[in-house]
């Protein structure tokens, strides 16, 4: 049958912080205690951009070995799915290396979640400005 570790592949890993959800996913691969310590290590740095005291943050991650359509070599392939603040972000990385496709997700979803946390802080400020605008304009006595 294979080695060992094979009985692992397609384990469904879950586990809750203050700030989400996660389910981890592992897909032709064995979740070892260094895999999901690493990925959890990645994932605690996504959670520091996450609005404060929402419960509702579920992030799904698969790791998986994608070996099927390839020529040669082992390419992984690190996914996750993340709905916050009533928004799904989403990023797909695939790597010959698992480390370097779990580091490069983050970073897309990092880079997602601030643009679309500044994203809503811009047109909250553009908002501020208009009302400040209007204001100005009612009280233009004190203007001069």
């Amino acid at each position: 049958m294979g080695n060992s570790n094979s009985s692992l592949a397609g384990f469904v890993y879950c586990y809750y912080t203050q700030a989400m959800k996660t389910n981890i996913k592992g897909t032709n691969i064995a979740l070892t205690e260094a895999i999901s310590s690493y990925l959890t290590e990645k994932l605690s740095h996504i959670e520091k951009l996450l609005p404060a005291g929402d419960d509702s943050v579920i992030a799904e991650v698969e790791l998986a070995k994608d070996t099927k359509h390839h020529l040669h070599g082992e390419v992984f392939k690190a996914e996750i799915n993340l709905r916050a603040g009533g928004k799904n972000f989403y990023a797909v990385v695939h790597k010959q290396d698992l480390y370097a496709a779990i580091d490069l997700m983050r970073d897309e979803i990092t880079r997602q979640l601030k643009t679309g946390f500044e994203k809503k802080n811009t047109l909250l400020r553009r908002g501020g400005r208009k009302a400040k605008a209007m204001l100005r304009n009612i009280y233009w006595w004190r203007n001069k």
